[in-house]
C-alpha cells in the first residue's frame, strides 16, 4: 500500500509542481507565459484522454507489470522534462508523464482493494490516493524551493528519482496475486460494463463534483487577493491549508464510504455545495476564508474513495471503469474552470466561480441521489461498501 502511495505522491508532484515553476520555465525556455501554461493544460488533457486509452490498451495484461510499466513511462517523461533543450521537448515530456496518470490510479485502486478485506476497500483506495493529496500540499512549495535554489530542472530530476524509487518498490512489494489480470480482461467485455446506468450516473456525479470544486479553486488566488484582501505572499500558505483539507477529506471519505458509501457521498456533496455558497457570501472575511478553503478541500476530496469503489463495483470490477472515473474528474475540472472564467468575464467578480461551482455541485448531488435511489430500488448492491472486487486472497 505504501509503495502505491509513493507512486501516487510522485505523480501528484509532477501534476502540481509546475504551477510554482511557470515563471522560471517560461524564462528558461524563452516562451510566453501563455505557452508555458500549456504545460499544465496539456498535462490535464492527456490525463483525460490517456486514462481510458492506456487502460484499454493494457486490459489483457497482468496488472502488476502494467503498473511497473506505467511508472517507467512516468520516469521517462520527467527525465525528458529535466533535460529538455527547448519547449517542444518539455511539452513532450509532460505528455509522456501524463499518459501514466489516470491508468496508474485506476488500475492501482483495484490492486489496492485486493490487498485488504472487502470492508476496508474504500480505505485502501484512500491510502493509495494519500500520496496524491500530500503532493498537493507539498507540490507548489517543494517546486518553488528546489527551483529557486537549484533551478527548475532540479525539481524534475528530483521527481524522476522519486518515480524510480516507487517503480522499484512496487516491483518488489506488490504480491503477484494482487496484480494478476482481472477476470474480464478483453476490451469488448470491459466496454459492456458501460451499459450499466449506475456506471454513467457515478461518472457524471464525479465530473460534476470535481467540476464544481475545481471551477471555484482555479480562481481562488484571485478571490483571496482581490476580494478577501490577502497579499500574494499569503496565497502559498492558504493553498497548504486547502491541501491539508484534501488529506483530511481523503481519509474521512475512505472510512465513511466503508461504513455507508452512498450516504457518505451524498453528505460530502451537500457539504461541498454549502461550503461554496458560504464562501461566496463570506469571502470578505479573512478568518472565514481560511476555514472555508480548508472545508473546500475536506468535502471536495471526501468523495474520491467512494466514487472510485462505486464505479468499479457497478462495472463489475473492470479496470477501464476506474480509469474512466479519473477521466471524468479531469473533464469536470476543465469544464468547471471554463465556466468560472465565463462568469468572471461576464462581470460576476471573483466570487462568481464559487456560486457557479455550488450550482454545478448541486446538480451532481441530484445525480448522486438518483444513483443511490436506483441502486437501492434495483437491489444492485452498488450502495454497499464491500462491492464485488474487494476480496482479499488468503
Amino acid at each position: 500500500m505504501l509503495a502505491l502511495a509513493l507512486g501516487g505522491f510522485g505523480i501528484g508532484l509532477t501534476e502540481f509542481v509546475i504551477a510554482g515553476l511557470l515563471p522560471q520555465v517560461s524564462h528558461g525556455l524563452n516562451v510566453s507565459t501563455a505557452a508555458a501554461g500549456w504545460l499544465i493544460s496539456g498535462y490535464a488533457l492527456t490525463v483525460a484522454v490517456g486514462a481510458t486509452a492506456v487502460t484499454a490498451a493494457t486490459a489483457s495484461l497482468p496488472q502488476k507489470p502494467v503498473l511497473v510499466g506505467l511508472l517507467a513511462l512516468f520516469v521517462a517523461g520527467n527525465l525528458l522534462s529535466a533535460i529538455a533543450p527547448d519547449y517542444g521537448v518539455m511539452l513532450l515530456g509532460r505528455v509522456v508523464a501524463a499518459l501514466c496518470h489516470g491508468s496508474f490510479f485506476g488500475i492501482g485502486s483495484l490492486v489496492a482493494r485486493r490487498l485488504v478485506p472487502p470492508e476496508r476497500a474504500s480505505r485502501a483506495v484512500a491510502l493509495m490516493f494519500a500520496g496524491l493529496t500530500v503532493a498537493n500540499v507539498l507540490g507548489v512549495p517543494f517546486g518553488a524551493l528546489v527551483g529557486e535554489r537549484w533551478g527548475w530542472r532540479a525539481t524534475f530530476w528530483a521527481i524522476t528519482a522519486i518515480g524510480a524509487v516507487a517503480l522499484v518498490a512496487i516491483a518488489a512489494l506488490i504480491p503477484a496475486w494482487a496484480g494478476a489480470k482481472g477476470g474480464r480482461a478483453d476490451l469488448r467485455s470491459q466496454l459492456r460494463a458501460f451499459r450499466s446506468t449506475q456506471v454513467w450516473l457515478t461518472l457524471t456525479a464525479t465530473a460534476l463534483g470535481y467540476g464544481g470544486m475545481f471551477g471555484a479553486f482555479s480562481y481562488i488566488a484571485y478571490t483571496f487577493t482581490r476580494v478577501t484582501g490577502f497579499s500574494t505572499t499569503d496565497v502559498a500558505w492558504l493553498l497548504v491549508v486547502y491541501g491539508t483539507g484534501l488529506v483530511v477529506g481523503n481519509i474521512a471519505g475512505g472510512r465513511g464510504a466503508d461504513h455507508n458509501r452512498d450516504a457518505t457521498l451524498l453528505l460530502s456533496l451537500t457539504g461541498l455545495a454549502l461550503t461554496l455558497v458560504t464562501f461566496g457570501l463570506l469571502a470578505n472575511s479573512r478568518p472565514a476564508s481560511v476555514i472555508l478553503v480548508f472545508l473546500l478541500g475536506v468535502f471536495g476530496f471526501a468523495t474520491v474513495p467512494g466514487m472510485i469503489t462505486r464505479v468499479t463495483d457497478a462495472a463489475g470490477g473492470v479496470p477501464l471503469a476506474a480509469s474512466a472515473n479519473v477521466s471524468a474528474s479531469n473533464v469536470g475540472n476543465a469544464v468547471g474552470a471554463w465556466l468560472g472564467g465565463v462568469v468572471i468575464s461576464a462581470g460576476w467578480g471573483y466570487t462568481g466561480p464559487l456560486f457557479v461551482g455550488a450550482g454545478i455541485v448541486g446538480v451532481g448531488l441530484g445525480v448522486m441521489g438518483w444513483a443511490a435511489r436506483g441502486a437501492v430500488d434495483a437491489g444492485s448492491g452498488v450502495e454497499r461498501a464491500g462491492g464485488v472486487v474487494g476480496a482479499r486472497r488468503p
